[in-house]
Formats: structure tokens, sequence, C-alpha cells
């Protein structure tokens, strides 16, 4: 199972502020999952790349069979730690371990970047049942707000060659054979925590940051804590409110296979 360097020693690392850090997703979620997606009870989803679980209550809230599948370990553990119920596999997009046409749909929460290729289509393909749905669903921050924005000017000049949402590449797989267009929806959402819990958190735990050695992320941390303190928004809060926004996008597998 080929894993991105940056994605399995980051998320390898830091598994913990992932969990802690990361935005869960909104509500109005549940309703989209529900009639845009077709779930709800009988039906079964692969939560692929499921990472720690994130997104596993918006998926249990449908009723819904889920099936987690993620290949990082130390994510993996997190996810049954929290999530004791959820049949939890070891497994990556291009190998997915299941039955053909076993799954009613598809969901990659925060994911669907790191495996957009020929071959992890068809292997969704494979597993998902004749008119079913492949969902990605993303968390953006919002950077209309300028001290979002400088947060992302701190951690951007690191990315290297790691997949990422704002880039658009993961777009190239479609049109993908055997499935149909791309529908998109938004959704408004924030993350309300401490400064340390979705800021100082949610940076660490990016993938390509995780993955910096030592001394470097020491250093991308201390400018995160420096822009808290000098941000009027930001300094002295004991709640901290970041602007998102949810994007979600599905695509309907072909009836005729």
């Amino acid at each position: 199972m080929a894993i991105h360097e940056a994605a399995a020693r980051g998320f390898a690392l830091q598994a913990g502020a992932y969990a802690r850090g990361r935005p869960d997703y909104p509500a109005s979620l549940d309703a989209w999952l529900r009639d845009a997606v077709g779930l709800g009870p009988g039906a079964r989803v692969l939560d692929l790349g499921a990472g720690t679980g994130k997104f596993v209550p918006r998926l249990a809230a449908t009723h819904a069979h889920v099936v987690a599948v993620e290949p990082v370990a130390a994510m993996r553990e997190r996810l049954v730690a929290a999530h004791p119920l959820v049949e939890a596999l070891e497994g990556s997009a291009e190998a997915i371990p299941l039955d053909d046409a076993s799954v009613d749909a598809v969901v990659c929460a925060q994911a669907f970047h790191w495996f957009a290729t020929p071959a992890a289509m068809a292997e969704i393909g494979r597993v998902s049942r004749p008119g079913g749905v492949l969902a990605l669903i993303w968390n953006v921050r919002d950077e209309s707000v300028p001290w979002v924005r400088a947060l992302g000017a701190i951690v951007r000049p690191h990315e290297g060659d790691a997949p990422r949402f704002h880039s658009g590449d993961w777009r190239r797989v479609f049109p993908a054979a055997g499935f149909g267009p791309l529908e998109e929806t938004r959704f408004p959402h924030t993350h309300v925590g401490t400064a340390d819990a979705v800021i100082v958190d949610r940076f660490l735990s990016v993938s390509f940051i995780a993955a910096l050695a030592d001394a470097e992320r020491a250093s991308v941390e201390r400018r995160l804590r420096e822009l808290i303190a000098n941000e009027p928004a930001l300094a002295g809060r004991d709640e901290i409110v970041f602007p998102y926004e949810t994007v979600a996008f599905r695509t309907v597998r072909d009836r005729d296979r």
C-alpha cells in the first residue's frame, strides 16, 4: 500500500494532535448524507482514509452501517479507541479490503486528495454497488479573514509535493470511468475552542508540518504562537471561532456495470 511519505510519517507522529486539533463537521451535512448520498438504516458506507474517525459521528447519525479503512496504524488505533463499534480495517484506496459491489456509498472526508488516481477510482468503483455514491468532503479554511490567511502563509512554504485540496490536482481524475459528473454543495462551518486546540494543534497536525525535523516544526509553532499573541482578534481570548467552509461533492456510480 503506497502512502505519500508526508502522510505516512506526519500522521503517524501527530495522530494525537490530529484528533485534538482537526475540526469536526457541521450537522447540516446530515441531510445531505441522507438525501444526496442515500445513507440511512440498511445502507453500508465505507469511510475511506478515515484517519482518527473525525467523520464517523456524521456517518453514524444516518444509522447506516459504517466500515472504516485507514492505512496509518497510529490513526487507526485512535479511531478504534474513539469508536469501538465501528468496523475498522487496514487498507488503502488502491487496495480496499472489501468485496465487489459491497457498499452503497464511499465517503472520503479530508482525504481524497491523497489518493486521487485512476487506480483508486477503479478500486472505489469495484467496491461500489450500481447506483452507489462517491462523496468527497473537505473543511476548507476561510482565508478571506486576514488572520486565517496569515496562518496559511506560515505553513504553506513547507508543503513540498504533498497533495493538497486547494491545488485542485485531485480534480484531474474526473470525469472518471463508471461515474457521473461531480456535483458540489457548500456549508458554512466554524471550529470553536482554545487557540492551542483550533490553531496550534490544528496546524501542527498538518501532514507536512508534522513530518518536519524537530527544529523546523518548533519554528513553525513559534511563529503560530507569535501570530496569536500579536493578532487583536486572537490575543488573550479564552475561545477562538475559526471560520471554515465545508465543501462536499458527490458522483454517482453507473447502474450498468
